[in-house]
């Protein structure tokens, strides 16, 4: 069986015939993974009588994904994926996710912690979808932050118990399988030096940068502040952005009491901004099923292309603070697998927790920090709910290639201290030669490290 593929309106992809005619004659496996839907929800209250718990606010953003995609849940799918959440517990959020919207599921599966985990979920399951072991996956992530915060007392809140995401006469929840291997991130000496937290090491890598770069200090300051202010000015055009104000350069940089230092160089609005309360959910499924289920074409994003690689897991083993070589090699391998150059990318979007890692990551994928480096706004203006904010970059990713169909997309997803990587391109079109994933871990592991005295 193989499908045709229906294109875009000729007008919306212009006059270039020659790939029309290329598309029209192109047959489409029907294995092919494709993303059918994204849903992003915001909930602003800290009302503990009105706000929402993660999973509530996920079942809201699966809810969105389907009517984006034009199509009732089914009652039963292959796996519901959850990327682990902090803000609050239950014994199996996937399970609860799929009471909350009515959906049973073959599997019910979490991940580790690592801001690269959504992009991770959306290589793992665009491969098994491509051999036949899953056909309809829901992805899917939240935290209400901002709610806890703001609520100390938790006894106030009329969350469900860990044991249940329903009601508290309900069964227990499943165990959540572990569908990705953990990683991890610290040894016993950062531990004993109380090198632990991404606010001390993000920093680090920083003021490496600042000395590669024979940068002053308040030269460096201006580039990254006005980095972060063209990052603030994308938020304030992102409809799902938790803040959008436009920040200068100055305002960016000026410390003031609503904007003091928290980690030398970085003033708290160039930190990751957690205390949010945010979900994203995308839904995944073989073309096959999509076309089953009647999707609109011009509702399909394929991913074309991921890798996943990590660098030389503890920080103190890495031979420079200023070079990211895992990312060089992982991106550069999404890119060769899609028979892309970064060049041909015009939707790019870089992890940024903070300004380091937005220019270790522009520098080992050869941009210029001057280009358009985020979709949404970034962890500090679009917001960072933990673990799942590449969830929000993908959805995003999809509404702008349905907007610009000849367009492609490139995602790069950190998670620790620019440890775990994960990287995805995406298109309108279907990948030449199907959905293809690679890692270069063994090239990375060869590398120098240094070793502890």
């Amino acid at each position: 069986m193989t499908l045709a593929p229906q294109l875009p309106s000729r007008a919306s992809l212009g006059a270039d015939s020659a790939q029309c005619v290329m598309l029209l004659r192109m047959t489409l496996d029907p294995r092919t993974p494709v993303l059918i839907g994204q849903g992003q929800v915001l909930d602003r209250s800290v009302d503990p009588t009105t706000a929402k718990h993660p999973v509530a606010l996920m079942a809201e953003a699966l809810t969105a994904a389907a009517l984006d995609a034009g199509i009732t849940l089914p009652n039963e799918v292959d796996s519901i994926r959850v990327v682990r959440l902090l803000s609050w517990k239950y014994a199996n959020a996937a399970h609860a996710l799929g009471t909350a919207c009515g959906v049973r599921a073959h599997e019910y599966a979490t991940t580790p912690h690592g801001g690269n985990m959504p992009q991770t979920l959306v290589n793992m399951t665009a491969g098994q979808i491509l051999r036949g072991e899953v056909d309809f996956v829901v992805l899917a992530g939240g935290e209400s932050t901002r709610t806890r915060t703001a609520v100390r007392d938790v006894s106030l809140l009329p969350w469900p118990a860990a044991e249940s995401a329903s009601a508290p006469s309900s069964a227990p929840s499943p165990s959540p399988s572990h569908i990705v291997e953990d990683l991890a991130l610290l040894n016993d000496e950062e531990i004993r030096l109380g090198i632990v937290m991404p606010v001390q090491i993000y920093p680090m890598f920083e003021t490496a940068l600042r000395a590669a770069a024979n940068r002053s200090v308040q030269a460096h300051d201006e580039r990254i502040a006005a980095l972060w202010s063209r990052f603030s000015a994308v938020a304030r055009d992102n409809e799902w952005a938790w803040s959008r104000t436009a920040l200068t350069t100055d305002e960016v940089s000026r410390v003031t009491p609503n904007n003091r230092m928290i980690g030398l160089p970085y003033r708290k609005v160039m930190n990751s901004n957690n205390q949010v309360n945010m979900a994203a959910s995308l839904i995944m499924c073989s073309a096959a099923r999509a076309e089953a289920l009647g999707v609109p074409r011009d509702r399909w994003v394929f991913p074309l292309s991921g890798s996943d690689c990590h660098e030389h897991q503890f920080v103190s083993n890495r031979w420079s603070f200023a070079e990211t070589p895992a990312v060089a090699r992982g991106g550069q391998v999404a890119l060769q697998l899609a028979g892309l150059h970064i060049n041909d990318i015009s939707l790019i979007d870089l992890y940024s927790c903070f300004p380091s890692a937005v220019q270790l990551g522009a520098a080992s994928l050869g941009l210029d920090i001057a280009a358009q480096l985020t979709l949404t706004g970034g962890l500090s203006f679009a917001g960072g709910p933990w673990n799942n904010y590449v969830m929000h970059s993908i959805a995003t990713a999809m509404q702008r290639l349905r907007n610009a169909p000849r367009e492609k997309a490139f995602i790069w997803a950190n998670g620790g201290y620019a440890t775990k990587h994960a990287f995805g391109v995406y298109a309108m079109q279907p990948p030449t030669n199907g959905f293809r994933h690679d890692s270069p871990q063994a090239e990375i592991d060869a590398l120098p490290r240094r070793e502890l005295a």
